[in-house]
């Protein structure tokens, strides 16, 4: 019933949309120029309105060159393997050159890999970059099965065995815990893909250590209410129909309660800016929540295990996770260099649960280990903006530079 009555709202909010879109594509022009009193302030209520949406499709990465050395390099997505649930997507320059491998390992939390397209634009001038594409569950058939925790941590295998000896794998967030899981499983086995260096970023490792808001909503309640009041059916219209996911509807809502205050004076400095015709500052907030409005559903299994293995019994960290049938070790680390990122700042995942990892790999020599704290930035700022590009980015480059 919840996807169901979202769907209705959505589909009843639909007609409102289309006339406020067709008023400003017939009249936007002439309200935009001052036609009347007024008009500007019109036209901009046009947008607002014809805004009002959540997308459930992947926005494009929009990345089409990068300067690398000392020229423009021309760049291509290429889908190089994949499954009903995630695509390894690599991001193909014409250079001659050989640059090392990078996976980039994206969470899968609400909203499409796509979030980290400016992670992907820095990597790009020194990297072959590969990212985790993962699909929208609600459009996952249901004959194409579960998809779960471990399943995810077999995925990261996969892929990095696609990528071949010699590969870098980076997690953002939430994946840090499948990242070193998949690491730990693959050293173990010997696997001549285990990565050369690991670097985790802002992820919730060990979240007993000094638990965020995020933490103690996942601890306030028993799993069976997250089972019984957040997953819900996709409605039969969708590719996906009958599948049991964790919408990311009710993901979006969860983030923008954090921080509304900030989200409704975004939106009023939008509709200031489109009235007054600042088109530069108008575009910076409407790109920014494109990508935020654009949102995944997450299959049943995996959101309800991370809840579980993750964030309510800390399973990696007390040494109790399994894969497979098999206790996952992370002392069996021994050649992956480490490299661990957290911000100052961020509210999502706090200092301490990221760089707990250093001491789960007790196997790992001293030189193989780094761990860079970055003053003034909050989550996002770890992988995005100018404290990623100018100061974070140079540790990560070098660590993989070091260990080539």
């Amino acid at each position: 019933m919840l996807y169901f009555a979202y769907q209705c709202q959505d589909d009843l909010m639909e007609p409102i949309r289309a006339a406020a879109a067709g008023a400003l594509d017939y009249w936007g022009d002439w309200a935009r120029a001052g036609g009347l009193p007024g008009s500007r302030r019109m036209a901009a209520q046009w947008e607002m309105v014809s805004r009002m949406r959540m997308s459930h499709h992947r926005p494009d990465y929009g990345i089409t060159a990068v300067t690398t050395g000392n020229r423009e390099a021309t760049v291509t997505e290429e889908a190089t393997f994949s499954t009903p649930f995630g695509t390894l997507l690599r991001f193909r320059k014409d250079v001659d050159i050989v640059q090392p491998k990078v996976l980039l390992v994206a969470p899968l939390s609400g909203h499409f890999a796509t979030l980290l397209r400016a992670t992907v634009r820095t990597l790009l001038a020194d990297h072959d970059v590969y990212i985790t594409d993962w699909h929208n569950a609600r459009d996952v058939p249901v004959s194409a099965g579960r998809f779960g925790f471990e399943d995810y941590v077999e995925h990261v295998i996969r892929f990095l065995e696609v990528l071949g000896p010699g590969a870098n794998v980076i997690a953002v967030c939430q994946p840090c815990v499948q990242v070193l899981a998949a690491t730990a499983i693959m050293a173990e086995d010997d696997n001549p893909a285990t990565p050369k260096t690991m670097t985790l970023m802002a992820g919730p490792v060990d979240t007993r250590i000094n638990p965020t808001k995020v933490n103690e909503l996942a601890t306030s309640k028993p799993i069976r209410w997250f089972e019984d009041t957040l997953l819900a059916s996709v409605p039969a219209r969708h590719r996906g129909g009958g599948r049991r996911v964790y919408p990311g509807f009710i993901q979006l809502m969860a983030f923008m309660t954090m921080n509304m205050e900030r989200h409704v004076k975004q939106h009023q400095a939008l509709y200031d800016h489109l009235a007054r015709g600042e088109t530069a500052e108008a575009e910076a907030i409407k790109t920014f929540y494109d990508e935020y409005f654009a949102v995944l559903d997450l299959p049943a299994e995996f959101y309800i295990e991370t809840v579980d293995f993750v964030f309510q019994r800390a399973l990696l960290a007390k040494g109790e996770l399994t894969f497979r049938g098999r206790t996952v070790n992370p002392k069996a680390i021994r050649r992956t260099a480490l490299l661990t990122v957290e911000g100052e700042r961020d509210d999502i995942c706090a200092l301490g649960q990221t760089v707990a990892a250093h001491d789960l790999c007790s196997s790992l020599r001293p030189f193989l280990k780094r761990h860079h704290m970055q003053a003034g930035v909050g989550h996002y700022g770890v992988f995005s903006g100018r404290k990623w590009e100018g100061q974070i980015y140079p540790n990560v480059r070098n660590m993989i530079l070091a260990n080539a």
